[in-house]
């Protein structure tokens, strides 16, 4: 898995990571361009941008130029965006390399957004939103970020509203495009079974990609000093929650020390919620706990969906699970099932050409300094029992409590159990 960087002259980054033995190759674009990147007036842009990349280019000037072409030499592709990047990539037998160079590089640098599409497409993703609406374990995860963040970017969909979608013309992705989709937030990755040097000199003549300064993002702005509470009220079989804290960003130095106690916390069959609510309680299907940690802030939540009758006493159950890891040291057989378990998870997670060009992108945008599967595993293995205690105490506390709800549930209910006693 060794990779290799390259910075072009014109501030372009390219990580190269082959995989001789590997039967595919993936080609990604990374730019530093998503929801945290916009206004208010133009929230959801990003999202719906990564959209009109698909819809036509300068030199495929339809979708069916672009998707047909992928089809015919079985690629699989697709596009993403969160809210600090948005990623374009396609995934080919390796024989079909230069076709899928070819055809990201145009889609990222030379879309030619047709009004006539944006207004269509404009319906398409105002049904996307509608979708994840009508998906309460999907959009109680939004609700936890309003919750958290408020009305700033990190609060807002990433989707954006019906309202300001439907509000879009060609202007906005025009202007938030050259802000954003610059050399210098824009980083190629590609992973797989290639000629290393082939294909940097092949981005190299592709990517003739505008030099102007990139433009950055609003800082987050976090504020509480109490336990905070949402609650969707909509009648429904199951009650979905996210209960969470406040912690820190990808950059900090706890980070690590983060992932392993969230891994004792919420991760696997064997973690301590899933052992709880799920085999000792039996109230909910689905348990787990995971870090939501960007560049200038994170959360550690736990996502559940229970019996309707019982949210109050799951809620009591996490917290009571959260005291734990603040007050009693993890045990060493319990501490090393958590390393392996992040371990293990990371490097198979690893086995896809599609996955690995998605962990050096992620990194090469978000941490900016790579760090490969070894030096993560080393850091994973340097975390201590003392560690999880220090880091637990430090975030487990009222002043960075949240939980959002969608279901039947009484406010005063949740608000009498809603406290980590801190």
């Amino acid at each position: 898995m060794k990779n290799k960087e390259t910075k072009l002259d014109n501030g372009l980054r390219i990580i190269t990571v082959p995989l001789k033995d590997s039967p595919a190759v993936t080609v990604l674009v990374m730019v530093e361009a998503g929801s945290k990147y916009e206004t208010k007036d133009i929230s959801g842009l990003s999202h719906f941008l990564e959209h009109m990349c698909f819809k036509g280019t300068t030199k495929r000037p339809k979708a069916i130029d672009i998707s047909s072409k992928l089809d015919s030499i079985g690629a699989q592709y697709n596009a993403f965006t969160s809210q600090e990047y948005t990623g374009y990539y396609a995934k080919s037998h390796p024989s079909h390399i230069d076709t899928t160079l070819d055809i990201i590089s145009d889609m990222y640098l030379n879309p030619i957004f047709d009004e006539r599409e944006i207004e269509k497409e404009k319906g398409v993703i105002v049904e996307e939103i509608n979708m994840y609406e009508d998906m309460p374990h999907r959009h109680v995860q939004d609700l936890f970020c309003e919750l958290l963040y408020g009305d700033q970017p990190a609060g807002w969909n990433v989707a954006g509203t019906k309202e300001i979608v439907t509000s879009m013309k060609r202007d906005h992705f025009v202007d938030y495009r050259a802000k954003h989709y610059v050399a210098a937030g824009t980083v190629v990755v590609v992973a797989g079974n290639m000629d290393e040097e082939k294909v940097i000199e092949k981005i190299s003549s592709l990517f003739t990609i505008s030099t102007t300064q990139k433009h950055t993002k609003i800082p987050v702005v976090e504020t509480q000093e109490k336990p905070a509470l949402y609650i969707k009220h909509k009648k429904t079989d199951q009650v979905h929650l996210v209960l969470g804290v406040r912690a820190f960003g990808v950059h900090h130095p706890d980070a690590s020390i983060l992932c392993v106690l969230n891994a004792v916390l919420g991760g696997g069959m064997s973690s301590r919620l899933f052992q709880k609510l799920r085999d000792e309680m039996g109230v909910g299907y689905y348990v787990r706990s995971n870090i939501d940690d960007l560049t200038d802030h994170g959360s550690l939540i736990v996502s559940t969906g229970v019996d309707t009758t019982r949210v109050s006493e799951v809620v009591v159950a996490i917290l009571e699970e959260c005291k734990k890891l603040r007050n009693v040291r993890v045990s060493d057989t319990e501490l090393q099932k958590a390393k392996e378990y992040l371990i293990g998870s990371m490097y198979l997670n690893l086995e896809t050409s599609d996955a690995l060009a998605g962990f050096y992108g992620t990194q090469a945008i978000v941490r900016e300094t790579l760090k490969t599967p070894e030096e993560l595993k080393e850091k994973i293995q340097a975390v201590s029992a003392d560690d999880i205690i220090r880091v637990a105490q430090s975030i487990f506390v009222d002043a960075g409590l949240n939980l959002a709800v969608i279901g039947p549930c009484e406010e005063e209910d949740l608000k009498k159990v809603l406290s980590l006693g801190v």
